[in-house]
């Protein structure tokens, strides 16, 4: 049995759903290589889709992620509101919004149209993957892609299977997201929140709990994230981290330090009173701080500019960083001898 080829210029892609993080897996796809068939199930977002892809690829055009103008990739791009599009795809990511119902109803017309043997994601990260697969007609053809904002710059991707998944669906992807500039995580079995969710929202709940016991105002906790976490995540994790400061330190500070932390259930009253009153970060610039409309903006930017700045630094230091040293360093003994 021949694999399926991982060829990005061989498999058209369609992405059902263009708010900003369909706009940048769009543009990611393209940019691998993919031919493009973007839907909008809201007429809404064909108000925008273009605009935002285009300002994407433009955006990587200048900071030299692709040697393509944003032309060249339009020509390779569909953006319509009919699902009947989709019927080439051989690969579809879904990425509405995180409501059940919503997906059930963009699945069954997505499957109206596809080939049985394609492949069919979706990009979830708060629906566990089995749910959502019992709502489609082919569920072992059906996987998660968690991708994180922006697509199209970040190393970040999760490939998760569901129960009913077939795993060699879930290393086709795994090895195709190598093509998209990732450095992926295939989840094997499903769980809910997969992987980097279950540490992040970890990691918030405790942040909320230091501010509503006074232990830290929202401004401490940001700061000590940013010059400790921050300052060594791009290059390794958890356990490479626990590995290069010392194991036995850990452990040593697990058995006094975990019974104190929160482990709540309930969404912490910081976020639910910031919620009640309306708030929703940058966008209405009410949120853990408040901003002005040119700070919102100024904010946005920022953190536009700051993706493409750490994904080079980022790119300086691949997963397997020391095992191409290692490899260098053997090739330079060889030709001094």
């Amino acid at each position: 049995m021949t694999q399926p080829t991982t060829n990005p210029q061989e498999i058209t892609a369609g992405i059902v759903g263009l708010g900003l993080m369909g706009c940048s897996i769009a543009t990611c796809l393209l940019m691998a290589g993919h031919r493009v068939v973007a839907v909008a199930p809201l007429p809404a977002d064909l108000i925008h889709a273009a605009e935002r892809i285009r300002h994407h690829l433009q955006k990587s055009w200048e900071e030299k992620l692709t040697d393509r103008s944003p032309d060249y990739f339009f020509e390779r791009l569909q953006i319509t509101e009919d699902y009947s599009s989709l019927q080439p795809c051989q690969l579809v990511i879904e990425c509405t919004l995180e409501d059940l119902e919503i997906k059930k109803q963009v699945y069954q017309k997505i499957e109206n149209v596809i080939a049985a043997t394609a492949v069919l994601v979706s990009n979830t990260s708060a629906i566990p993957i089995t749910i959502l697969q019992s709502c489609t007609k082919f569920p072992a053809r059906f996987l998660g892609l968690h991708w994180a904002e922006p697509s199209h710059t970040t190393r970040f991707l999760e490939v998760i299977c569901g129960d009913q998944s077939e795993l060699h669906f879930g290393e086709w992807l795994y090895n195709l997201s190598h093509c998209w500039g990732k450095e992926p995580t295939l989840v094997r079995k499903d769980i809910r929140g997969f992987i980097t969710n279950r540490l992040m929202y970890s990691m918030y709940r405790e942040a909320c709990s230091l501010v509503e016991k006074g232990y830290a105002t929202v401004e401490d906790v940001d700061r000590a994230c940013r010059n400790n976490a921050g300052y060594w995540m791009t290059l390794v994790g958890v356990f490479r981290w626990m590995d290069l400061t010392g194991v036995p330190a850990y452990h040593t500070v697990m058995k006094e330090l975990l019974p104190t932390l929160s482990n709540q259930t309930e969404v912490p009253k910081l976020i639910e009173d910031i919620v009640k009153n309306g708030g929703r970060g940058v966008v209405n610039g009410k949120g853990f701080y408040t901003y002005t409309e040119e700070e919102a903006r100024l904010w946005e930017e920022t953190f536009t500019e700051f993706s493409y700045d750490i994904r080079e630094l980022a790119l300086k230091y691949p997963a397997d960083v020391v095992q191409r040293k290692i490899v260098k360093n053997v090739e330079a003994k060889k030709s001094d001898e």
